[in-house]
């Protein structure tokens, strides 16, 4: 039997508390069975013009980040599948495993949407939840079904993140212990102001 699935797929650069807000809040709001935060392997858009920590420590920190929480799973179907990550490919992987499948964006990615691999066809495939990000007025692409999600949710930038911890500031306030001490064992550093 076929479960309501929600893919909220990204990079996590690191993971964060807002990503787990989003996750949760979209899992109530819509009444899904699960939300996926599918880990991307390769985040084209983003890794040809900025260094992307290597895809198994983004997995590791999203899996500490999410630890414990009944309904939010990490999946690392993107990285076993290899080279560029299309979110196009998992839409179809888990449809076929029988599954329904919703969307999970922030407003910052719609307008960007129509540039994904095979757009056209996901379109089709899939209803979209946007969720509402401060400086973002919410939009709709034609012919997507998108349905728009306000939550209370902190706007965090992982963007920041990177250059608090390349500034040797502390993050605490946004990601549990146990990603932070994953972040100081591994030495994973990012040079501040890295975009």
């Amino acid at each position: 039997m076929g479960r309501q699935i929600g893919l909220f797929g990204g990079t996590f650069d690191p993971p964060h508390s807002g990503h787990l807000a989003v996750a949760s809040g979209a899992k109530e709001a819509l009444d899904l069975d699960e939300v996926l935060l599918v880990v991307a392997n390769d985040p084209w858009q983003k890794s040809s013009h900025r260094r992307v920590s290597a895809a198994r420590h983004r997995l590791a920190m999203t899996k500490l980040l999410v630890e414990g929480i009944a309904g939010i799973e990490v999946s690392d179907v993107e990285i076993l599948r290899g080279g560029e990550s299309y979110t196009i490919d998992t839409v179809t992987e888990l449809q076929c495993q029988g599954h329904e499948v919703t969307l999970i964006v922030g407003a910052d990615v719609v307008a960007g949407m129509e540039t994904w691999e095979r757009a056209d066809e996901l379109r089709k495939l899939v209803r979209v939840a946007v969720v509402d990000r401060p400086g973002y007025s919410p939009q709709t692409l034609e012919g997507w079904l998108m349905l728009r999600l306000v939550l209370e949710v902190e706007d965090i930038s992982s963007s920041e993140l990177r250059n608090q911890v390349g500034e040797g500031l502390a993050i605490d306030y946004v990601v549990p212990e146990s990603v932070r001490r994953y972040i100081d064992r591994n030495q994973l550093t990012w040079q501040p102001h890295n975009k």
